[in-house]
């Protein structure tokens, strides 16, 4: 009975499932910054998935094993990007812990235009079938926003080069 209550407990601690991923030119340096927010025990359901390690502990991994390496390794699988149609190469630069939270930060290096951006999220997808990943894009215009879900994992912006 107290066991389920935990359960319970837990799965009420922030009903809302949620990542929320912006990702901005950088004009002086060519690059796409990215920064992905997402609960810490959201990702952490994400990661014993991939892994079917399902006691795994990612802010105290075991031995040979650690967090930024486990959450490169997650994001790598389930956060992907096109731009004009061509896979291009992520960066996982770090992580942080903030509050309850894991803030990622990726780059995508030598981007000097963008007529189309694919971006792929399916971030704990396969865990919660109401999880929400909120990506912002901001390039040469205001910003343009999708929700992705587990049904719509992947967000296509275009963009005007004539501006």
């Amino acid at each position: 009975m107290m066991l389920g209550f935990l359960i319970w407990l837990s799965g009420c601690m922030h009903p809302v499932h949620i990542s929320v991923t912006e990702i901005t030119y950088n004009e002086k340096n060519k690059s796409l910054e990215i920064v992905s927010r997402i609960f810490i025990d959201e990702l952490e359901l994400g990661v014993r998935a991939q892994r079917r390690q399902p006691e795994l502990d990612l802010l105290e991994p075991p031995q040979g094993l650690t967090t930024k390496d486990l959450v490169r390794t997650y994001y790598q699988n389930h956060f992907k990007v096109k731009i004009d149609g061509k896979p291009v190469n992520a960066n996982y630069i770090a992580y942080e812990k903030e509050d309850i939270s894991i803030i990622s930060y990726i780059e995508i290096a030598n981007v000097k235009k963008i007529k189309t951006l694919e971006v792929f999220n399916d971030i704990v997808t396969e865990i919660r079938d109401d999880q929400s990943n909120l990506v912002h894009v901001t390039y040469k215009s205001p910003v343009k926003s999708v929700r992705l879900t587990r049904d719509n994992t992947l967000g296509v912006f275009t963009f005007d080069l004539r501006k």
